[in-house]
C-alpha cells in the first residue's frame, strides 16, 4: 500500500469513528460502505490479535504449570524434608519426604506439633535452638533424637531459618535430615579413637610421638609410669632430654627427622627417670609423614628391659654355675673312676708298711723309712678321700646330731690346728634345730675352714664359728640360685683375714684351685667342704671383701627328730683280739692276701676267697659257724650285697662288713649307707680294721 492509500483508510477510519462516537443530541449518520468495510476489517484484525494473545497466553500458563509441577516433585521427592513452622511450633506445611522421615502420611503431619516427633530428653535443644531463631532471626542448625510415629529412633540434623508468611506472620522453614548413618559411623570412628587410646596407653611398651622439631606431642601412660612423670611434665619437651647423651643427641634426632639419618631398629639405649636412675630401654623408631610424604615427626616404641637384663644376667650366672658344676662333675666322675684301683693300691702299700713296721726295730733306719712310706700312703689316701668327697662319692653314715655339741666337742682340736695366734670364738645358738649328717664330715667341714681362715690371716687375727636357725621362702631364694625354700640349720666360719676378690671367688670351690703358695696347699680343701654339703642337700654362701675378712655361711636341712650323740666307742675296741671266723672276699689278690695275714694277726679264723663263687662254695663246705662275711662291694661275677643275701640261707646270723675305694649304689643310695650297714673305706690302717671287725661282730 502507497502513502497516499495509508493516508486514505486512516481518514476514512477516523470520519467511521466519529460517525459512532455521535451521541444523542446528534443523530447518527450512516456509514458509508468504505467506511464500514474499513472497520470491518480492523474489527478481524483485532480479534485475530486477541486470539493471538490467548494462545499465547495458554501457552505460558501450561509452562507455568508445568514448572509448578516440576517444583512440587523435586519439593516432596527432595532427599531432604522441608517443613514450615508457625512461631508455636506447629506444623504448617510439610514435603513427602519429612512425612517419610517422621513415618506418617504427610496430611496427618499438619496441625502436629514438632515437639511430638523429638525424643523427650532432647526437646530442651528444640526449645533453646527456636528461641535464638526467632529473638536473632540467624539461622541455625542443629542435631538431635527424633521419633518416627511406629518409636524408631532416629538422629536428625535441623537446618532452621526464621521468615514471614503471607499474612506477615513469623514462621520458619526447615530443613531436616537423617544423619543416623553419619552419626554411627562417627560413633564407631569415636569408639576405635577410644580403643587405640586404650591400646595405645594401656600398650605393655612405651609409646611416645614427636613433633618435627624433637618435641613430644603424645606420651603413654606406660612410658608415664616407666619414667615416673606425668604427661604435663613430659610433653612439649625434647626426647633428648630423657635419654642418656651417648645413646640420643639432639643432633641424631634432628638429622632423623631431616631424613638423614635412618630411624633406629631394635637399638638399646639409656634413659632417664625421673629419680635420676637409669634405665636400660629397647626402642623402635618410625618416621611419620603426610599425604606428600614430608617428615613430621617420629613415633617411638620403648620397652623397659631391666627385667631382660637382669635375666640375660642371671641366665649368664647359671650357665657359668652349671659349667662349673659339670667341671666339677667332670673331676668327680675322674676321681670316682681311679679312687678304686689307687684306693686298692694305696690299701696294699699302707698295710704292708705296717706290718713291716711292727717287725724292725724302732731304733734301725728302716723302721725310720717304713714310718715315712706310712705317712706318704696316708697323705695319698686323704687325698683321694678328699677327692671322693668333693664327688659327692664318700660312702657315709649319717646320724641324728647336735651341731652345738658336735662342734663343742671339736674346739680342743681345731685350737690346736690353727695354732695359739688366732683367737676362736664360739657363738651356739640356743635351742638350734637338729641334723642329720655323718659326724666325720662335719669334722672334715671346719677343719678344712678353719685352716683356710687361718692361712688367711697374717699374724694376730679371729676365727669365729657360730650357729643358727634359719628359715628360707621362695622370695629368699629369688637372688640365690642354689637356695631352695625350707628350714635349715647354720654353721657359719668367718675370718677377719686378707678377704678375697670376687674373682677368686669365682673359682673358690673348683678343685685344685688354691691362691697359697707351691707346696701349701693341694686346693681340695673348699672343693671338699662344697661336696659334703651338696651331698646333705644343702648350699654354701660366701661372703668376702679384699682386706675385710671372709665368712663362710653353710645351710643343711632340719631334721625332724631328736639328736643324738656320736658312739666313740670303736675306738676303745680296736684293740680287742677275736677269735671268730671271718669268709674274706676279695677279687684282688694283694687286698686279699695282706687282710688275711692282718685278721689271722688279730686272731681271726680267716676264709680267704679270691670270687663270689669260691666263697659260696667255701660256706657250703665248712662245717663250722662263719661268723663274719667281709666282701668288696664290686666283684666280676655278682656284687657284694647279692653274695650276701645267697650266703645268709646257708649262714642266717651272718654278720655283713663291706670295703670299698668308692661308693656303690648295690649298699648305699647315693652315697647315704642304709640303716644298719656296715662299711670300711679303702684304704684301711690295721687300727681301723680290726676296730671296725670288732664293731660289726658286736652289732646287734
Amino acid at each position: 500500500m502507497t502513502a497516499k492509500q495509508t493516508e486514505s483508510h486512516q481518514t476514512l477510519r477516523l470520519r467511521a469513528e466519529e460517525k459512532l462516537a455521535s451521541g444523542a443530541a446528534a443523530p447518527k449518520q450512516a456509514l458509508s460502505l468504505d467506511e464500514a468495510n474499513l472497520l470491518l476489517h480492523d474489527l478481524q484484525v483485532h480479534q485475530i490479535e486477541l486470539e493471538m494473545q490467548n494462545e499465547e497466553l495458554r501457552r505460558v500458563q501450561a509452562e507455568l504449570d508445568v514448572a509448578r509441577a516440576r517444583y512440587f516433585d523435586l519439593y516432596d521427592l527432595a532427599p531432604v524434608g522441608y517443613c514450615t513452622l508457625s512461631e508455636q511450633g506447629l506444623i504448617l506445611e510439610a514435603n513427602l519426604t519429612a512425612a517419610a522421615l517422621l513415618g506418617v502420611a504427610r496430611g496427618a503431619l499438619v496441625k502436629q506439633r514438632i515437639t511430638r516427633f523429638i525424643l523427650k530428653e532432647d526437646q530442651d535443644i528444640y526449645y533453646l535452638q527456636r528461641k535464638q531463631l526467632f529473638e536473632t532471626s540467624a539461622p541455625q542448625a542443629y542435631e538431635l533424637r527424633m521419633l518416627k510415629k511406629d518409636g524408631t529412633v532416629f538422629w536428625g540434623h535441623v537446618a532452621a531459618t526464621a521468615t514471614q508468611d503471607a499474612d506477615g506472620a513469623p514462621v520458619c522453614r526447615v530443613v531436616l535430615s537423617d544423619i543416623t548413618a553419619r552419626k554411627q559411623a562417627e560413633d564407631e570412628l569415636h569408639q576405635r579413637e577410644t580403643r587405640f587410646k586404650e591400646m595405645f596407653d594401656d600398650a605393655p611398651v612405651g609409646y611416645h610421638e614427636l613433633d618435627a622439631e624433637g618435641r613430644m606431642t603424645r606420651v603413654n601412660r606406660t612410658e608415664l609410669a616407666t619414667l615416673g612423670y606425668s604427661a604435663e611434665e613430659m610433653l612439649g619437651r625434647h626426647v633428648w632430654e630423657f635419654v642418656d647423651e651417648k645413646d640420643l643427641s639432639r643432633k641424631a634426632v634432628l638429622e632423623k627427622l631431616a631424613g638423614t639419618l635412618p630411624p633406629g631398629r631394635n637399638i638399646e639405649r639409656t634413659y632417664w627417670k625421673k629419680d635420676g636412675t637409669r634405665i636400660p630401654v629397647l626402642v623402635q623408631d618410625r618416621l611419620l609423614r603426610d599425604q606428600d610424604g614430608t617428615i613430621t615427626g617420629i613415633r617411638t616404641t620403648a620397652q623397659d628391659i631391666t627385667e631382660h637384663k637382669r635375666a640375660e644376667e642371671e641366665k649368664a650366672k647359671l650357665e657359668n654355675q652349671l659349667q662349673q658344676s659339670q667341671k666339677m662333675e667332670s673331676v668327680g666322675r675322674l676321681a670316682g673312676g681311679v679312687a678304686h684301683d689307687f684306693n686298692n693300691m694305696l690299701g696294699v702299700i699302707l698295710g704292708h708298711a705296717e706290718l713291716a713296721i711292727g717287725q724292725v726295730d724302732p731304733a734301725l733306719p728302716l723302721h725310720a723309712d717304713l714310718t715315712e712310706i706310712r705317712k706318704a700312703a696316708i697323705r695319698s689316701a686323704d687325698l683321694t678321700r678328699q677327692l671322693l668327697a668333693f664327688a659327692r662319692k664318700q660312702t657315709v653314715a649319717p646320724k641324728v646330731l647336735d651341731l652345738n655339741e658336735t662342734v663343742g666337742g671339736m674346739l680342743k682340736m681345731l685350737k690346736r690346728l690353727i695354732g695359739e695366734d688366732i683367737d676362736l670364738k664360739w657363738r651356739p645358738e640356743a635351742d638350734l634345730w637338729p641334723i642329720k649328717v655323718d659326724p666325720s664330715q662335719i669334722d672334715q667341714i671346719l677343719a678344712n675352714l678353719c685352716v683356710n681362715a687361718r692361712d688367711a690371716i697374717s699374724g694376730v687375727g679371729k676365727i669365729t664359728i657360730e650357729t643358727g636357725n634359719s628359715t628360707f621362702n621362695e622370695d629368699d631364694c629369688a637372688a640365690h640360685a642354689e637356695f631352695i625354700p625350707g628350714e635349715y640349720v647354720l654353721l657359719a666360719v668367718s675370718d677377719d683375714g686378707c678377704g678375697m676378690e670376687k674373682e677368686t671367688q669365682a673359682h673358690l670351690f673348683e678343685p685344685f684351685f688354691t691362691t697359697k703358695a707351691l707346696g701349701k696347699g693341694t686346693g681340695l680343701g673348699l672343693a671338699t667342704v662344697y661336696g659334703i654339703v651338696k651331698q646333705n642337700n644343702g648350699f654354701i654362701n660366701v661372703y668376702s671383701e679384699p682386706n675385710q675378712g671372709t665368712t663362710f655361711k653353710i645351710y643343711l636341712p632340719r631334721h625332724e627328730g631328736k639328736a643324738g650323740q656320736a658312739q666313740t666307742e670303736g675306738a676303745a675296741r680296736s684293740a680287742q683280739r677275736g677269735q671268730e671266723t671271718v669268709l674274706l672276699v676279695e677279687d684282688e689278690s694283694s687286698i686279699l692276701t695282706l687282710t688275711s695275714k692282718i685278721l689271722e694277726r688279730q686272731g681271726y679264723t680267716v676264709l680267704a676267697a679270691s670270687t663270689p663263687g669260691q666263697a659260696i662254695r667255701m660256706a657250703r663246705e665248712y662245717v663250722g659257724r662263719i661268723h663274719l662275711l667281709m666282701t668288696d662291694v664290686v666283684m666280676p661275677e655278682m656284687n657284694g650285697r647279692t653274695l650276701a643275701k645267697n650266703l645268709l640261707s646257708l649262714h642266717p646270723h651272718l654278720k655283713r662288713l663291706f670295703m670299698s675305694g668308692y661308693t656303690a649304689d648295690v649298699i648305699a643310695h647315693h652315697g647315704v649307707l642304709d640303716e644298719g650297714v656296715h662299711f670300711l673305706q679303702k684304704p684301711f690302717s690295721i687300727e681301723r680294721l680290726a676296730a671296725t671287725v670288732r664293731e660289726t661282730l658286736d652289732s646287734e
